[in-house]
């Protein structure tokens, strides 16, 4: 299934130098250009953590894996009606999932409520590392600790301490 993803998970994986296994786990993802002008306003405001994410990025860098996508009209037309305390990014990601079908990455709690309405299949940097344990990319411990630096260089306001609690 294509996903898009938000910026929430981007930079939780790029603040901890993790963007390639976000690659290996879920694999080619849809960057609308909503987020991605979201990524470089960051890059303006100081986030050292987003240099060089350009080189992932296609079209900018042949060999990129976030590929860059435009909203349609219809989806334009459902993005102008979307609350307002959904960010640009966010609200661009819940529009063209809705109208593709797609799966959405974000740890946005408005945003994942408004997905869950939609029925758009969901999922987060939780729901990630706990693939890349379940899938062998990471042990528990590894996974646990990329999630404290999560929570320390991203600020990431996460819903637990130790992904092993929400392993099978």
């Amino acid at each position: 299934m294509n996903r898009l993803v938000n910026t929430t998970v981007l930079s939780n994986f790029a603040a901890v130098r993790q963007l390639d296994l976000l690659r290996k786990v879920i694999g080619s993802l849809y960057l609308p250009t909503e987020v991605f002008g979201e990524i470089l306003a960051g890059r303006l405001a100081g986030y050292a953590f987003y240099d060089g994410i350009e080189q992932h990025v296609t079209p900018i860098s042949q060999s990129g894996w976030l590929h860059l996508v435009s909203m349609t009209p219809d989806e334009l037309q459902q993005f102008v009606l979307l609350p307002p305390h959904l960010e640009r990014g966010e609200a661009a990601c819940l529009c063209m999932a809705r109208q593709r079908g797609w799966g959405f990455l974000t740890d946005d709690r408005a945003a994942r409520q408004k997905a869950r309405e939609w029925d758009i299949p969901l999922s987060g940097t939780i729901g990630v590392l706990l693939l890349a344990i379940l899938d062998g990319h990471l042990t528990l411990s590894e996974g646990n600790a990329l999630l404290q630096q999560m929570i320390a260089q991203a600020n990431y306001r996460s819903p637990t301490l130790d992904l092993g609690s929400l392993l099978p």
